[in-house]
């Protein structure tokens, strides 16, 4: 067996002949991607516009020019942290352990970051702060978007979660609007198309340089250094974006599909080719299929290691789902979690959904589909409340979660500006 395995290494000469492809100047996959670069400037003077648009104040002064009622609510929260208005991570582990929880040792090198998805609308987000203050709830640590960009840039929802994301010391990640859904990629359609979702979601033809693009217009107009990626060719790109400097991450969605230890030693092995000196990927997230089991994690945490990554890479794990359209229920792998919180690094517990028993009583489920429709569309639908209370399901979720963790003896990771 040893002989057979000495077969797989890869010779030198196979790198060489891969960067003289991407070293030759007449290769128009590359040259299209560096005219692409060329539009915005240097790596150095792209990551200098994107610190720039980051910056709090300067968010804060242009929201006020936009929408001043999300700056009165930014202006709340901020004055809710510096009064310490939020529970302790000790006085939370009190409430769940009682007395125990002082003399208990906890699993913190394996905390798990406490995720919710999709936080569509700034507003929710503020809902969900004042029942956590309320009830001495945890805010969750990571929040993936899913909202169309334009729309949330003209309503001032976009440059209102950066900043609440730096108030209350949360990552986040937006999803880019050329992800293949606006006419483009003939696949998706309604049920007359389904056997099309087979091959991927897609960014077809040139819409992989149409999200290099946008990603580099959000980078350095808002500072968003966190998106979603679900095709191949966005990930090579975002690899290339990252290794020649330009400061972005991303994370795979689910819709990547990817349910097995090699699909993930393929993405990874992708990841260390492109690394950058200091062995660093832009691939911060690697969002796994709902299918898998504990033991894929398990098998691909050993060379996630062993590639230098297990800081780096999380594994974004779903515990709950919307309870339409995307898994059949009943949903939820709490339990898996915490199987394997104790001895797996670096892994963040993703709610999409309330847990299923309590969707299934909503008079509106939550929907995978409630992604992709237009605000003024659920306003005027009068579902805007039914999607309010389906965010604070899955904040409730999430919360059990964390809950459940603690009981066990397992560290999580909340909003770090807030829960000290």
């Amino acid at each position: 067996m040893d002989d057979l395995r000495s077969k797989l290494a890869i010779p030198v000469e196979r790198l060489n002949e891969i960067n003289q492809v991407l070293l030759n100047p007449d290769v128009q996959v590359v040259n299209d991607f560096l005219n692409v670069i060329e539009k915005y400037g240097t790596p150095e003077e792209i990551n200098k516009k994107a610190k720039k648009a980051r910056d709090l104040t300067s968010l804060m002064q242009r929201l006020e020019k936009i929408n001043p009622s999300h700056v009165n609510d930014l202006q709340w929260l901020i004055e809710q942290k510096e009064k310490k208005a939020f529970i302790s991570i000790a006085d939370y582990r009190r409430k769940v352990l009682g007395d125990k929880a002082d003399s208990m040792k906890f699993t913190d090198d394996f905390a798990v970051t406490l995720e919710i998805s999709g936080a569509q609308y700034f507003p929710y987000v503020i809902n969900i702060t004042k029942q956590a203050i309320e009830r001495g709830m945890l805010m969750p640590g990571r929040f993936i978007r899913v909202r169309k960009m334009k729309e949330q840039e003209s309503d001032g929802d976009l440059l209102a979660f950066a900043a609440a994301m730096q108030i209350i010391g949360a990552s986040y990640v937006e999803t880019l609007d050329t992800k293949g859904t606006d006419g483009s990629n003939i696949h998706l359609g309604g049920p007359e198309t389904i056997t099309g979702y087979f091959g991927g979601v897609g960014q077809p033809n040139d819409h992989a340089l149409m999200w290099l693009d946008e990603f580099l217009y959000y980078y350095t107009n808002y500072g968003v250094y966190q998106v979603l990626n679900i095709n191949p060719g966005t990930v090579l790109l975002g690899y290339f974006l990252h290794r020649i400097g330009v400061d972005i991450e991303f994370k795979i969605s689910v819709y990547m599909g990817n349910d097995n230890p090699y699909a993930a030693l393929w993405t990874l092995i992708g990841a260390k080719l492109f690394s950058r000196e200091d062995g660093t990927t832009p691939l911060i997230g690697f969002n796994w299929s709902n299918s898998i089991n504990n033991e894929t994690m398990e098998i691909t945490a050993q060379f996630r290691k062993d590639l230098g990554f297990e800081d780096i890479i999380r594994y974004e794990h779903h515990i709950t789902e919307t309870y339409k359209s995307i898994v059949i229920q009943p949903y939820n792998k709490r339990d898996e979690l915490i199987e394997i919180a104790d001895h797996v690094a670096n892994i963040s517990a993703k709610h999409e959904g309330a847990d299923p028993e309590i969707d299934k009583t909503r008079k509106h489920p939550s929907d995978i589909l409630d992604y992709f429709r237009d605000k003024e569309e659920i306003i005027n639908s009068g579902d805007w409340d039914a999607l309010a209370l389906n965010f604070l399901d899955k904040f409730n979720a999430l919360n059990k979660t964390a809950w459940a963790l603690t009981e066990n003896g397992l560290s999580f990771i909340a909003a770090q500006n807030l829960h000290k």
